[in-house]
């Protein structure tokens, strides 16, 4: 058990740190945060790997694009409800168990899409379907614990004034998992049945979902220290964590409303793009997954989220002084200009290079306001609640770039993909500029 001296002392306006962490405290801090880094990267694999068998499912059951958009409809859609309904119980419960219940879903749910390569007595048509969409949106529930957990744990472990660059560092761990399964889905799709790219990823959880049991705590108090003063927007609030807080908390903040409505543009794009580009390579650009040329490219788009996040969080911490919505909107610029290239297609070349940048954009703006904004606006008491609140509306919005975008392919082609994204862009840009100034208030909303 730590020493019960403080984990570090405040400035008398919260501002900066006036004295360094003992070194106990970042010693047990850093086994925190990167052993529940690495089970969220662990459960990206287990949410993006469907992407990869998007083609392989069309050819082996004949389903068309708007009957695979049916499918990540209902995924998309469950796990945005799901995010804005779980985020008070992961306040109220804690992250570490909010973390434990989503990865062993996680595990339960990949297996058993991967197991319906077995199910062949069903056919190939809408039974099949539905068991595909059924599963896939019970993974889509409980993968929809793990922001909620990782932002509820870090909200009591990291002060305001520090959490952009360690949001980007998280930010950099997560995309390893979806480096990973860009790396290995591709390989895993090409060399053995598509169900493995589900059992691989689900075996990888469970063992980060042990790792997590074994060494995660919710906050500084739980290993011995005394309860970090994180200067949020729940500092020196007093009372129960109950629901009525923390809807008081989130929902009457005309700032975290705002910051919600964005955060549905963002998943319109991140997800429009993310869930169909490997297609949009095989098809439009005539790549297979295992190609050299999409390998390096899609290496490309991983790092680019890796340097997208810390371009956020540092920028945001040191030059903003922890402001995150400017951070936002220069994201948000990014994306309509990359999209816009991606519309064009004037070479392959152009159009990877507009991959590649997108894919920081979409970084930034995810990093800042699902990342970051929720822990300062939420404050360590909220926190989960107001990532529930921005992740769910994040994927209410992608939820439509499933059945929606399938059909819009289906029938125009994917000369309609990059223009579909834009205005949504932005909208989202539009309305960081109305927050440009926000910035939490001890005990207060903004």
């Amino acid at each position: 058990m730590a020493s019960t001296s403080t984990a570090a002392t405040m400035s008398g306006n919260g501002d900066t740190l006036t004295m360094p962490y003992p070194v106990e405290f970042r010693k047990r801090r850093a086994i925190n945060w990167l052993t529940l880094g690495l089970t969220y990267a662990a459960m990206y694999m287990g949410r993006y790997n469907l992407s990869f068998a998007n083609k392989s499912l069309s050819d082996n059951y004949g389903w068309d694009k708007t009957q695979i958009g049916a499918i990540i409809t209902a995924a998309l859609s469950i796990y945005g409800f799901s995010a804005i309904f779980n985020g008070p119980i992961a306040d109220r419960i804690g992250g570490r168990k909010a973390m434990l219940i989503g990865a062993t879903g996680t595990v339960v749910f990949n297996f058993l899409f991967g197991l319906g390569a077995y199910l062949g007595f069903l056919g190939t048509g809408e039974l099949l379907l539905i068991y595909f969409a059924t599963i896939w949106s019970m993974n889509s529930y409980f993968q929809s614990y793990s922001a909620l957990a990782l932002i509820k744990v870090n909200s009591g472990w990291f002060h305001v004034r520090e959490r952009g660059v360690f949001s980007a560092i998280f930010g950099s761990m997560i995309q390893s998992g979806r480096a990973l399964i860009f790396f290995l889905g591709a390989i895993l799709v090409a060399a053995l049945p598509w169900q493995w790219v589900f059992f691989v990823p689900s075996v990888i959880v469970a063992v980060m979902a042990f790792m997590t049991w074994k060494f995660v705590q919710n906050g500084p108090e739980d290993v011995g220290f005394k309860p970090l003063d994180t200067q949020d927007a729940s500092s020196g609030d007093v009372g129960p964590v109950n629901f009525s807080y923390v809807f008081k908390k989130v929902f009457t903040n005309p700032v975290t409303l705002t910051i919600a409505v964005a955060e549905f543009c963002t998943g319109f794009v991140r997800h429009g793009f993310e869930q169909w580009f490997p297609r949009y390579m095989q098809e439009a650009q005539q790549l297979p997954l295992e190609s050299p040329v999409f390998q390096k490219g899609a290496a490309a788009v991983v790092l680019a989220g890796i340097a997208g996040a810390f371009f956020a969080g540092t920028i945001s911490d040191w030059f903003f002084k922890s402001r995150r919505t400017p951070v936002a909107f220069l994201g948000y610029l990014l994306q309509v200009i990359c999209l816009a290239v991606i519309w064009k297609a004037p070479s392959i070349n152009a159009v990877i290079v507009a991959f590649v940048v997108n894919s920081f954009s979409i970084s930034v703006v995810h990093s800042m306001l699902s990342g970051t904004a929720s822990m300062d606006f939420g404050g360590k008491k909220a926190a989960a609640t107001a990532a529930g609140m921005f992740d769910g509306m994040q994927y209410v919005g992608g939820s439509f770039v499933g059945l929606g975008m399938g059909w819009l392919l289906q029938n125009y082609g994917w000369g309609a993909w990059g223009p579909s994204m834009i205005g949504f862009s932005f909208v989202g840009g539009l309305l960081m500029l109305t927050l440009w100034n926000a910035r939490p208030k001890v005990g207060g909303g903004h």
